[in-house]
Formats: structure tokens, C-alpha cells, sequence
């Protein structure tokens, strides 16, 4: 594991951007950037535009390691240059910022209240290359639709399987198991999950560490106990569909934890927008965002 990486990732001020919409979710991060389906044809097409997006998010005077520790990328964007440069490459060298790589490959159907990863056969494959590119961690999704025991229990176990894996590389696992923000039994479902995921930690061997993404929570530090965990590297927190404002209203009350957004982040950028528009927008919700991220 890159040590001057960890050492910013555990030590630097700043946040995560998630840069990391699959193939799924590509064509609505497009059009809330204005670019319509019928600017492009098919998926080649579309994944072109969303590179073109991220390059200029990541080129951005705004987007530096000054206020974002790290950004985590889509396979494709991993495998994509920017300026003739690999794209964890140019992020580390040119920016400071830290790389990692989705790994997940979505989100099986539900059970027992939640979601748990589709399988990944190839995942020895993916990491060994993620290592070749420059990559420091990974990170992988799960969705919890209801405060039901024996779901999360499933999710919490897979994703320190998954996490292991992961580990074996010589990477960082953040570990996400998100809790859908919109449920009524979200605060008991955060409490199981909280125990659930205090349980792997304690398990964990004592040279290993591990992230973790979280929704934002319904009780103010409930999460606290992760952050001071010592096998816990960083907490950080996804925006889960809030908006931008609050998301940061509510994370700038969680002491140690730090925004990694995604929709959060690109909200208000257009690729109508001048580069001057463009730069001053993300200048603001980088700015935003960071501050929240350090108030805690």
C-alpha cells in the first residue's frame, strides 16, 4: 500500500469525490449535466460524454488535494487517459488526489429488506490490474431498504468478505453499506448496521485497516464509535439523494467524518456552462463541501 497515499487519505484535510457512475446510473449524471440522450448514440457514445465530464471536473483549477484527499472512478474512467495521461496517474501526480476504483459490479435483487453485490468472479483480475494502474482502494455498494436483522447482517458480512479480498491486494477497501435515506425505520436500521459493522472490525487483525462509506446519520455522532475505531482508517459519508445544502448542514454536525459526494459534487454543473462558469460552480461546492467536511 502507497504510504505517502494512506498518509494523506488518514491525515490530509479535504474530501472524497465520487467520480463513479456505472453504466446504469451514466445516463441521469448526464442529463442533470445537460447532456441529453439524444446527444449521443449508444453506450460508447455515452461513455464518452461522462469521460469528457469527469476530465474537465478533474482538470478544474478548483478540483486539487488542497480540499479533496481522494476520488473514486469508474472502471472505465481507471482505463482512460486524461491529457495523454493514465487517469489515477494524472490524479496522484498532476493533482495530489488520491485514486480509487469502484469495484462493485451492482446490486442483486432484494431480500430479506435489502440488497447484497451482485458476484464479481473476476474481482482477483480487477484488483491485480487496479494495482498495475496506481490505485489505492476500492470501494463497493450495498443497499439496506429496512431495519431487518438478518439482511444486514448479510450485507455487513459479504462486504468484509469483499473487503478482505480486497486487502489481499495490498488496497484499501471503503466498505459501503448504504441505508436507504428515505425509509421510516432508518435510525433502527443504522443501529443494527452499526453493530454489525463494530462486530467485523473487532475481528479484523490488528495490522489491518479498512474505510467506510455511510449514510448520513439519522442521530447526530451515532457513527462516532467507527470513526475512533482503531482497524478504521476514515469515515466517510455519502449524500445518499439529499441535496448539496443538506448534506452539508448534516455533516458538518458528525465529528471525524468526511463528504465523499457524488451527485452532491456535480450539482449545478453544466456541460452548457462556460469554463469559466463551469470552474466558479465546482469552485463552490468544492468549497462547500470541504468546509462541511471539516467542521466535524
Amino acid at each position: 500500500m502507497n504510504a505517502q497515499m494512506a498518509a494523506k487519505v488518514s491525515e490530509g484535510k479535504g474530501f472524497i469525490a465520487a467520480l463513479d457512475q456505472s453504466g446504469g446510473s451514466t445516463p441521469k449524471a448526464l442529463r442533470l449535466y445537460g447532456v441529453e440522450e439524444s446527444e449521443y448514440n449508444g453506450d460508447a457514445e455515452m461513455f464518452d460524454m461522462i469521460h469528457q465530464m469527469r476530465s474537465r471536473i478533474i482538470k478544474s483549477p478548483s478540483f486539487t488535494g488542497d480540499k479533496i484527499v481522494g476520488a473514486i472512478l469508474f472502471e472505465m474512467t481507471m482505463d482512460r487517459d486524461i491529457d495523454g495521461t493514465p487517469t489515477a496517474e494524472f490524479l496522484w501526480n498532476a493533482k495530489s488526489v488520491v485514486p480509487f476504483l469502484k469495484i462493485d459490479k451492482g446490486l442483486a435483487d432484494e431480500a430479506n429488506g435489502v440488497q447484497l453485490m451482485k458476484p464479481m468472479p473476476e474481482l482477483d483480475t480487477l484488483l491485480a490490474r487496479a494495482v498495475t494502474k496506481g490505485i489505492f482502494g476500492t470501494k463497493e455498494r450495498s443497499v439496506i431498504n429496512a431495519a431487518n436483522a438478518e439482511g444486514i447482517k448479510a450485507v455487513v458480512a459479504q462486504q468484509f468478505e469483499i473487503g478482505m479480498q480486497v486487502l489481499s491486494h495490498g488496497l484499501m477497501p471503503i466498505i459501503e453499506p448504504e441505508v436507504n435515506i428515505t425509509i421510516a425505520d432508518k435510525a433502527e436500521a443504522e443501529a443494527i448496521l452499526r453493530d454489525e459493522i463494530l462486530a467485523q472490525l473487532d475481528a479484523l487483525p490488528a495490522d489491518k485497516q479498512v474505510m467506510l462509506k455511510l449514510s448520513l446519520p439519522s442521530v447526530e455522532n451515532f457513527y462516532k464509535p467507527l470513526v475512533d475505531h482503531p482497524r478504521v482508517m476514515k469515515v466517510v459519508a455519502l449524500s445518499g439523494g439529499y441535496s448539496r445544502k443538506d448534506a452539508n448542514d448534516l455533516l458538518s454536525k458528525q465529528t471525524g467524518m468526511i463528504a465523499s459526494f457524488s451527485r452532491g459534487l456535480t450539482e449545478g454543473l453544466s456541460a452548457k456552462q462556460s469554463d469559466a462558469e463551469f470552474d466558479a460552480m465546482l469552485a463552490a461546492s468544492v468549497g462547500s463541501i470541504f468546509e462541511a467536511s471539516v467542521a466535524g
